[in-house]
């Protein structure tokens, strides 16, 4: 920090002047050209939208080093800060980001507005309700502090740093993130194994049923029911049933419920190895809980038969998933079939034993897991401590 005192001493003793986006940058607004998804070419450039890069395409518009900045849908963050992305290249750009560069390399270092914008609350430049917009005229009205040219240098040399450290310390927590998962996946499919089991069809010991049917886009804006998603099959091995997930189910509706035991698996994917992924209802489940339509369910007939701890890790086990992936057929995008899922064998080891492996295997995820909050939390600390002298960074005494 010594250095930057000695500069701001030396070429900003009074102050340091605030000025407008509109008054320092160069907006190219205009160049921008929004291109369907279907009519996108695949490419090698990068198409960049709101809050990023979006696709690859085969042509550019731009060529050079940009800032961009949210102009519709997400905005801003739930902070109020201005969704930033820093762009070099070339690179193509929709009508939902605005472009800048530097009006005057002599006044205005642009990766100094990237960090300095960072830092502004942009709601009060931002209008709409549901769907809110950062125009032109307003994000030209934002004001930021703008100190002598080799003052923003040697912030942005500090912030480069920080952000660098940022992303080596990201690489090396999802490194041991994905080791110790790595881990538990190895020692679940060891534990799993059961060559003197009896085995038997999916088919044969329960029914195989689908998700809600009938439901349009407005029955999920204002629902009365929960539903598990996609999303929380794909995501959880468990189901978590009080996911505020809702949909419109009406008194007169036939829809199938959830109950405790069954086995949810997603339809569909977009690879081949990542079908059929499952997740069980280990919960009682005390309201009505309904299925997305993307996904299919499995309920044995026999309560008793798998006990639902030990099939949340039996059916995501590498023998089980192995069967799963070749239920599924297609070619840009896989489907199960039903028919195939039917003739899945599964294992049935006694009941206490089948516990005992719930057991265990449940303590050792609560480990993965642990870490895994432990990581995040180191994550957050990391960041928080970036913000923080960031923004010392860019706090100046205001010229009188």
């Amino acid at each position: 920090m010594s250095r930057i005192d000695d500069l701001i001493a030396e070429l900003c003793p009074a102050g340091v002047g605030r000025k407008r986006i509109g008054d320092i940058a160069v907006n190219s607004d205009r160049r921008r050209k929004p291109v369907t998804r279907s009519a996108r070419e695949i490419g090698q450039y990068p198409y960049y939208g709101a809050n990023g890069i979006q696709d690859y395409v085969k042509d550019y518009i731009f060529d050079g080093t940009f800032l961009l900045i949210g102009e519709d849908g997400s905005v801003k963050t739930a902070n109020g800060k201005p969704v930033l992305n820093w762009a070099t290249g070339k690179i193509w750009v929709n009508n939902h980001a605005h472009i800048l560069q530097a009006r005057s390399e002599d006044e205005l270092d642009l990766r100094y507005l990237y960090f300095a914008l960072q830092a502004v609350d942009i709601s009060p430049y931002v209008t709409g309700g549901t769907q809110p917009k950062l125009n032109q005229a307003n994000m030209n009205m934002i004001e930021v502090p703008v100190p002598p040219l080799e003052v923003q240098r040697e912030i942005v040399r500090i912030l480069d740093q920080f952000a660098q450290l940022e992303v080596e310390l990201e690489a090396e927590l999802d490194a041991e993130l994905e080791a110790r998962q790595v881990q538990f996946d190895y020692y679940r499919d060891t534990q799993l194994t059961f060559p003197e089991s009896p085995r038997l069809l999916l088919g044969d010991v329960g029914s195989i049923f689908g998700g809600l049917t009938g439901k349009s886009k407005a029955d999920f804006a204002n629902g009365n029911a929960r539903f598990v998603s996609y999303v929380n099959v794909f995501n959880n091995i468990a189901v978590n049933t009080r996911a505020d997930d809702f949909v419109q189910v009406r008194a007169h509706e036939k829809q199938r419920t959830l109950q405790r035991g069954d086995i949810i698996f997603t339809g569909s994917s977009e690879t081949a190895a990542e079908v059929g992924m499952s997740s069980v209802v280990t919960a009682e489940v005390s309201e009505p809980l309904y299925l997305n339509s993307f996904c299919i369910g499995f309920r044995p007939t026999d309560d008793d038969l798998i006990d639902p701890d030990f099939a949340k890790h039996l059916f995501r086990s590498d023998e089980m998933r192995r069967q799963i992936v070749r239920t599924a057929s297609g070619v840009t995008r896989f489907n199960v079939s039903k028919a195939r899922l039917a003739q899945v064998e599964i294992p049935i080891p006694p009941k206490d034993e089948q516990r005992r492996l719930a057991g265990l295997l449940d303590s050792f995820k609560a480990l993965v897991n642990d870490i895994s909050t432990g990581l995040a939390a180191e994550r957050g600390a990391r960041h928080k401590q970036y913000e923080y002298y960031r923004d010392k960074l860019l706090t100046f005494s205001e010229i009188g």
